[in-house]
């Protein structure tokens, strides 16, 4: 059985390093907001070529806490991809502020540039990006609009640690670059974290206040904050996979390119574009015949995923949030969309099945 995911395999070649780091914690009897927290906070800001970085407890809080420092009016408006993880919704909606959604270009998956302009009112604040699967968003443009519009912009980062978009690295194009270390994303921990980078200095002191109750000094709260902070052990993780991330995204895209090579053209393949490093945190085909690919690949002993099989304007959850609008090329992506396995543990073997298997589905 070739795996979709798995996590013990992904991160067998840490354990040597990960139990030398939490001996090194454990003993150390600093357990929150300690050395390792700023010295990840530290690594991952140079990486990334930030001045700044924010430990935080989740991708999710990244995103929170990066909208409520900007103390927007409530009910603002915020410029949201339709083809997204709910996440990056769920957090404008819990900062009392309202989602608006823009549709993606069906090649790239990520959000149209030139469908933001038309979503623009008197009540927009802000736009956030999400770069997703791996693949960095249109940046310059979307910069561009920012400015002429006076928009602050965020960037979900979640699943693109490493990309970059024409040399520079996702999250220093905007205000803040948001991301999540879930286990299974390039730089993954061992549990829930996450960060913001910014280079503003005032912003980055700001979410430091908030992830911590609102204070900067013991028992002293300035602001209405929030317990949200990157925890000491899986910070000392995050420190020991960052220094192979690079080779971690090298194998992925090495991977990426044998199935871009390899799978033949009745499926739909991921776009490739001149200036963008991708880093395939996802490796996404479609097909309109996706569920029973999904089952014929399971047949021939292959898990897959689907990221993400109902789009976020007609989850539950959010019933009632967009009224009666459609959004029909998210909507056609996530009915046709099917994940393949691209893990740091797959060898190139694993790959070269996968292709052969898939290129004779209904052949």
């Amino acid at each position: 059985m070739i795996d979709y995911e798995n996590l013990g395999k992904l991160n067998a070649p840490f354990f040597e390093a990960y139990e030398k780091s939490f001996s090194e914690t454990l003993r150390g009897g600093w357990y929150v907001l300690g050395n390792n927290v700023q010295n990840f906070e530290i690594e991952f800001a140079s990486y990334t070529g930030a001045k700044h970085c924010v430990g935080l407890a989740s991708g999710l809080d990244a995103l929170i806490l990066g909208l409520r420092s900007f103390d927007f009016e409530p009910g603002s408006e915020v410029i949201v991809p339709s083809n997204t993880y709910i996440a990056t919704i769920l957090a404008i909606m819990h900062v009392g502020l309202k989602p608006i959604l823009v549709e993606p270009n069906v090649h790239t998956y990520n959000m149209d540039a030139s469908k933001i302009e038309e979503k623009i009112t008197t009540k927009t604040k802000a736009i956030i990006v999400v770069h997703l699967y791996g693949k960095a968003c249109e940046m310059d443009r979307i910069q561009a609009i920012c400015r002429n519009h006076k928009l602050r912009l965020l960037e979900d980062c979640a699943q693109a640690h490493g990309a970059t978009f024409n040399g520079q690295q996702v999250g220093t194009f905007g205000d803040f670059g948001c991301f999540s270390f879930y286990p299974t994303k390039n730089l993954g921990a061992i549990g829930d974290a996450g960060a913001i980078i910014t280079n503003d200095e005032e912003l980055s002191n700001k979410i430091k206040m908030l992830r911590n109750y609102g204070s900067k000094e013991k028992y002293v709260n300035e602001v209405v904050g929030y317990n949200s902070r990157l925890d000491e052990i899986q910070a000392g993780f995050l420190s020991v996979k960052l220094q192979k991330l690079d080779d971690i995204n090298n194998h992925k895209i090495k991977l990426a390119k044998l199935y871009h090579e390899g799978i033949n053209n009745s499926f739909i393949k991921p776009v490739i574009q001149e200036g963008y490093k991708d880093v395939f945190h996802i490796y996404s085909i479609r097909h309109p015949k996706r569920d029973e690919l999904k089952s014929y690949l399971l047949e021939n002993e292959i898990r897959t995923e689907i990221h993400y099989p109902i789009p976020p304007h007609k989850q539950e959850a959010l019933a009632g949030v967009f009224g009666t609008q459609d959004f029909p090329i998210a909507r056609e992506i996530h009915e046709t969309t099917l994940s393949l396995p691209i893990s740091y543990f797959h060898t190139e073997k694993d790959i070269l099945r996968v292709i052969e298997v898939i290129n004779n589905f209904n052949s």
